[in-house]
């Protein structure tokens, strides 16, 4: 399946559905099954609390709402939004490619190097990427597979932890360079976590959408500014596999439906090129996997007004 989250006008609520028909190409769905509709249908319990309990559920009364050929609304009418939008943790895996490491003489870790984001930096499809110049001028973008965590658990095996992933969507973990490497000390949160800094989407992919999703294992993966192809990589470079990630960030804390793990870009970032580049107002990044769909999100300066007013904000789009 590939699941998403979608409103019919614009400032609606999103509310969760189901690309159809299955199997399909994301370019070929025509049509979104209403998931509040035929869970209200059903006799089940109201679905009040969007993709995360739909995930919670196990995902086969979704199933059979997107196989009974009811409650469809076009495509061509709805605007996609961030497939999920409220996980209780986003979790971010560092230095997990190859060439990544290799591209700032960084040695390659022994364990997943992991550190967080906030659900308040989510966005999907569309929205733009905020550059506050008050507060960076070096934001970068970062291509990543995301995994969408289906199962509660602790302590998981790793011969067991694919069983708790429900699928995968595309992420761009966008990231100030100047809070991160630079700034008091680097700050990592500060520099990952901002309004905006995760764009997500535009769908979860199951794991049995396809042969090529049950551990997405060789999808490849790139991004785009302006055109120019900037990053490209495959998920076989991964250092640490998803099952690995699952395993090790369940021996700290347990896993919930609904969250997020960012596995990590590959080479290629603008930090590290010569002469470094970084996005500016007005520049349109793509970052795409195979299979799961593309992102494109448009950077959009903002500028704080001194005095009075500071707390406001406006965007140039």
């Amino acid at each position: 399946m590939r699941l998403v989250s979608y409103s019919s006008a614009e400032g609606a609520t999103a509310l969760p559905g189901v690309l159809v028909p299955l199997g399909a190409p994301l370019d070929a769905h025509t049509h979104v099954v209403d998931l509040v509709s035929a869970f209200a249908a059903d006799g089940g319990p109201a679905l009040t609390r969007g993709m995360r309990q739909v995930i919670e559920s196990g995902l086969e009364r979704a199933r059979a709402a997107a196989e009974s050929g009811s409650w469809r609304v076009p495509v061509a009418s709805v605007k996609l939004h961030a497939p999920i939008s409220d996980p209780e943790k986003i979790i971010c895996v560092g230095m997990n490619y190859y060439d990544h490491c290799t591209e700032q003489n960084f040695p390659i870790p022994q364990e997943p190097v992991l550190f967080s984001k906030f659900a308040s930096s989510i966005s999907g499809p569309g929205a733009p990427i905020p550059l506050e110049e008050e507060l960076t001028s070096e934001l970068d973008f970062e291509v990543e597979l995301c995994i969408v965590v289906g199962k509660r658990g602790r302590h998981i095996p790793k011969a067991s932890a694919l069983e708790h992933i429900a699928g995968w969507t595309v992420a761009h973990d966008v990231s100030a360079r100047d809070l991160q490497l630079k700034r008091n000390g680097g700050q990592w949160l500060l520099g990952k976590t901002g309004d905006g800094y995760s764009p997500i989407g535009p769908a979860i992919v199951t794991r049995d959408e396809g042969a090529a999703y049950v551990d997405a294992g060789a999808l490849g993966l790139r991004t785009f500014v302006n055109g120019q192809r900037l990053q490209e990589s495959n998920t076989r470079e991964l250092i640490f596999k998803p099952a690995d990630v699952i395993a090790y960030a369940s021996r700290y804390f347990t896993l919930t439906p609904g969250d997020l793990i960012f596995t990590g870009t590959p080479g290629g970032v603008g930090v590290f090129r010569k002469p470094p580049l970084f996005l500016k107002h007005g520049d349109e990044v793509i970052v795409e996997i195979d299979g799961l769909g593309r992102l494109t999100n448009p950077v959009a300066s903002t500028s704080v007004v001194s005095g009075a007013d500071a707390p406001s904000k406006r965007a140039r789009l």
